[in-house]
């Protein structure tokens, strides 16, 4: 069975850090373009962050630029969103995604993604 699933989500107060992690199972990610999406209550479903497979090609909102690093590592078949300096309006439910393939760059629109983790909470509250 093909699975991705998520995990390191939580409350975590402002200033805080915290690492996401997608593990995928029954297919690769190294040669595929990875993401981090979001969506907070009200508002739209905003892509955070992507990756190509050749990491020639990088995204990051600018609301989470300085701030959020993608990374992955093939031998875990694992990506990470690794968050610091978290803010309040950081608070949403977070979904990796992972592509069919990849190119050189990464676009960070859902269509583009077709393996999708469950979610996982993350909130930032004093």
């Amino acid at each position: 069975q093909l699975q991705f699933v998520e995990s390191g989500g939580g409350l975590v107060q402002p200033g805080g850090s915290l690492r996401l992690s997608c593990v995928a199972s029954g297919f690769n990610l190294d040669y595929r373009t990875v993401g981090w999406f979001r969506q907070a209550p009200g508002k739209e479903h905003e892509g955070v962050s992507c990756k190509s497979s050749s990491d020639g090609g990088v995204y990051y909102a600018d609301s989470v630029k300085g701030r959020f690093t993608i990374s992955r590592d093939n031998d875990k078949n694992t990506v990470y969103l690794q968050m610091n300096s978290l803010k309040p309006e950081d608070t949403a439910v977070y979904y990796c995604a992972a592509a069919f393939n990849s190119g050189y760059e990464c676009y960070p629109s859902p269509d583009e993604y077709d393996y999708w983790g469950q979610g996982t909470q993350v909130t930032v509250s004093s």
